[in-house]
């Protein structure tokens, strides 16, 4: 009897061990990164801005509230090239050499397909690339005309099959042109991808890029009545701007205020949204049937309220075409088992002034231009409805990215992996507390912004405006082609601190750098700022000795 008790103890763990069902082989999971042209965080629900009423994205924000949401995701540059190049190559800007929107990223330094691959991930890529060169992707069709922005209607795209080259100065490309409107037609791609092209025997890496909402912001003609009679809230800063600001940006007894920054009033004489949607060119291509006297001869502010009323709409529209094909891309992985083992990321490639200070347009490192919507779903390791104040950059995208399919981003890579945030909901200890921000190009491209730099904590933004182009004009020996920037301007602006304390000011409407109640605050924020340009390889002394002169003769105004 006790013979058979020690058998049966000692035999018993392995039949326990055989009867136990073996542990499925985890698939690696399948990777979708949405990103839309300009979608700023005003518009969604999720981030609580006057928009949110009005429901812009009802898919997007349930797709959110599925996984994580960023509440301090900003961009580095935020224009639309350093933006994806350093979204690419998890480089900042000075890194990766692309400064403005003549720069291009070579093959071989597209780092984050490169790793995916490396990882066993078939690597796909639909839509806007605006990099130049070809795409290091295993499928790739994109967008080729237009400097590879495409049109909003009737595209170009390139597939990976077809003849390519980079574009220089003039297009070499074989292109294929799709009927309908770009964002219904890169959702029909990159569906057709999932269903006929992809290899089955294998995870994928998808990267899907809408054109929508970038201006000029054609939406598709389901969408022409959507929104018509409502009213859409207003910022009070288009209208009554505060002391938001400096002589950098409105000039010495705002003497500048017709000049700097693209406007949604009459107020930028170069550039505003009523030149181009009042426009006959503008009117004929996308509402022929409207009234222009309807414009003609109001006051400024009923002519600014008209222009943002029909510019929002129409960029609502675009955006509501967007929400819509995610939802047709989110159908397509639930009747195909792929939802729950698919890791969705959607993010914008960076914000954008809807009317706020009475601007338009991106490039500044304020809030709306500066912040990036981000939110990522994944139940088998991201807990729904959870979100997080945790400060990442879209230089941290490729070394997440990276970690969530098992690898580890290469040391040429400056981003930093959040992917303990995503799957704990805490911030480490040893996280980063501020972020780094760096407009390059100077008064260019008709919105006329001021070359600057800063950093943004949780609660504090210090902004430095150097006023110098990132080439010296003043040096005749320099190579610059001016005429691709397109301004009048030739001069360099004057050079200003701003600070703004977000906690009490989170509009941004009161630059504090002369109270003297954050003295101490502003100093700590310097050592900090020179400390992260270091960090970065930012220092322009060697480069770019005209703006470290710059630098140094002002770091103490």
């Amino acid at each position: 009897m006790n013979k058979l008790l020690v058998f049966c103890l000692v035999i018993m763990p392995f039949t326990s061990w055989a009867q136990k069902p073996k542990n499925k082989v985890l698939k690696k999971p399948n990777i979708i990164y949405i990103m839309s042209d300009d979608h700023t965080s005003q518009a969604f629900g999720i981030y609580g801005s006057r928009l949110a009423p009005l429901n812009p994205t009802p898919t997007l924000d349930k797709l959110a509230n599925e996984g994580m949401i960023f509440d301090n995701c900003f961009v580095t540059n935020s224009i639309c090239t350093p933006s994806r190049a350093t979204i690419i190559t998890g480089q900042y800007s000075q890194a990766n050499g692309v400064l403005d929107l003549e720069g291009e990223v070579e093959t071989k330094s597209q780092y984050l397909p490169e790793e995916m691959k490396n990882l066993g991930y078939q690597t796909a890529l639909v839509g806007k690339w605006h990099l130049k060169n070809q795409p290091n992707f295993d499928y790739y069709n994109i967008f080729t005309e237009h400097h590879q922005q495409g049109s909003y209607f009737d595209p170009y795209l390139t597939e990976s099959t077809m003849h390519y080259e980079p574009y220089y100065g003039m297009p070499n490309y074989e292109g294929k042109q799709y009927k309908g409107h770009s964002s219904d037609v890169i959702t029909d791609i990159t569906i057709d991808w999932l269903e006929n092209k992809r290899d089955t025997s294998k995870p994928f890496f998808l990267m899907h890029q809408f054109k929508a909402p970038h201006d000029d912001f054609e939406y598709a003609e389901r969408y022409k009545d959507y929104l018509e009679d409502t009213y859409i809230p207003e910022p009070a800063s288009l209208y009554e701007n505060g002391n938001n600001g400096s002589i950098a940006t409105r000039g010495k007894h705002d003497s500048l205020i017709h000049d700097i920054g693209s406007s949604v009033s009459k107020r930028n004489t170069i550039r505003n949204m009523g030149m181009r949607i009042w426009s006959d060119t503008y009117i004929k291509r996308n509402n022929p049937d409207f009234d222009i006297t309807q414009v003609e001869g109001l006051s400024d502010k009923e002519y600014t309220h008209r222009t943002y009323q029909e510019y929002l709409k129409r960029y609502l529209r675009c955006v509501k075409g967007v929400d819509d094909n995610v939802a047709r891309i989110i159908k397509y992985l639930k009747d195909n088992d792929l939802y729950d083992n698919t890791i969705i990321v959607y993010t914008g490639d960076q914000g954008f002034m809807l009317g706020e200070h009475d601007y338009i347009d991106k490039r500044w490192m304020y809030e709306e231009s500066m912040r990036m919507p981000f939110i990522v779903r994944y139940p088998e390791k991201i807990k729904a409805g959870t979100r997080t104040d945790a400060i990442v950059n879209n230089a941290d995208f490729a070394p997440t990215l990276i970690d969530l399919a098992g690898g580890e981003a290469p040391s040429q890579m400056q981003g930093q992996s959040f992917e303990s945030i995503l799957e704990t909901g805490e911030e480490p200890e040893n996280w980063q507390q501020s972020t780094y921000y760096r407009y390059w190009m100077h008064m260019a491209h008709a919105h006329a912004n001021p070359a600057h730099f800063g950093i943004r904590t949780k609660r504090y933004k210090l902004i430095f405006f150097y006023g110098k182009y990132w080439v010296d004009t003043d040096n005749p020996k320099e190579d610059w082609n001016k005429k691709s920037w397109g301004n009048k301007f030739t001069q360099h602006t004057p050079v200003a601190w701003e600070f703004y304390d977000l906690a009490v000011d989170p509009q941004e409407m009161n630059n504090a750098y002369k109270n003297p109640t954050y003295k101490k605050v502003i100093a700590n924020l310097k050592e900090q700022l020179l400390s992260k340009r270091k960090e970065l390889n930012e220092d322009d002394g060697n480069k770019f000795p005209h703006i470290q002169k710059v630098i140094d003769n002002h770091w103490n105004d």
